[in-house]
């Protein structure tokens, strides 16, 4: 059902790709300990889908007991604080892959810099003094400068438009985090509340008419948004930007950055944001 793990480097002779299933990562890293380092990231990428597999059916289901497998745990810890809202741990798997990858090559060797890319959820390490930059993968030109002090240490991306399905209309929604697994979680929910209830512009279907063994189960997700009025635009970038600044306030995100239709919110202290082009794509 998932196939062989593969390890490859890719044709820049530097990038690691490792590859099994669903899981699909992008390595780097930079200090005397990179070889030690990328070696421990295959060795414990052989059990990742595995120890997920294990334990799906909990993954799958609201929050609630605790769970086993490391990155399961992780998984938890990111999405507990934002219950009532609904939420099930699968809103943070692909950060929280990152982020266990991260942590066994920081623990195994040296490094100045280093990051983990799960298919756009980043995973991020930073020595003192050192910087990395972060592009807003949205269409647009955007792109975050981070450096060690700011404390960002995950990166993620949701929207209606991406892998992931949505409840909301956002084109795209980047979140900043002390973790990767944090900013994914968010980044999700920050997304669903980008939203215009009852729009006919919008189209939505159950979730599992799309994908059966989805988390969402029954709840509306959406598949297609149709050109909206400023109006509409704002009314819906604001939705999301009250709940974003809510999530900053307590600590669970640095800053979020929320795009629909070529507009652009932002939420808290974007450190390095240097916002290059946010007119209307189709003006």
């Amino acid at each position: 059902m998932t196939g062989a793990v593969q390890a490859r480097f890719l044709a820049d002779g530097r990038r690691l790709h490792l590859h099994h299933g669903p899981i699909d990562l992008i390595i780097d890293a930079k200090g005397p300990g990179r070889e030690v380092a990328l070696t421990a990231a295959v060795d414990r990428f052989q059990n990742v889908l595995s120890e997920l597999a294990g334990e799906l059916d909990l993954l799958r289901q609201p929050v609630g007991p605790e769970l086993t497998g490391p990155v399961s745990r992780r998984m938890r810890v990111a999405v507990a604080p934002f219950v009532p809202v609904f939420v099930t741990p699968m809103a943070a798997v692909a950060g929280s892959v990152a982020d266990e990858i991260l942590g066994v090559m920081v623990a195994a060797g040296e490094l100045r810099t280093a990051y983990v890319n799960n298919g756009g959820d980043v995973a991020l390490h930073m020595a003192t003094g050192e910087e990395l930059v972060a592009q807003i993968a949205d269409g647009l030109s955007d792109r975050a400068v981070l450096r060690a002090g700011d404390g960002v240490r995950g990166v993620a991306t949701s929207g209606w438009r991406g892998r992931s399905q949505s409840l909301g209309i956002a084109d795209s929604v980047t979140v900043l985090s002390p973790t990767a697994a944090a900013a994914d979680a968010a980044a999700t929910l920050i997304a669903n509340a980008v939203d215009l209830p009852g729009h006919p512009a919008i189209r939505r279907c159950p979730a599992r008419e799309i994908s059966p063994d989805s988390d969402l189960g029954a709840r509306l997700v959406t598949v297609e948004v149709g050109p909206l009025g400023q109006r509409d635009i704002d009314r819906a970038l604001d939705a999301g930007l009250a709940f974003a600044g809510e999530v900053a306030d307590k600590g669970l995100i640095r800053a979020a950055r929320l795009s629909l239709q070529g507009h652009v919110r932002i939420a808290g202290d974007m450190p390095g944001l240097e916002i290059r082009e946010t007119e209307r794509l189709d003006a």
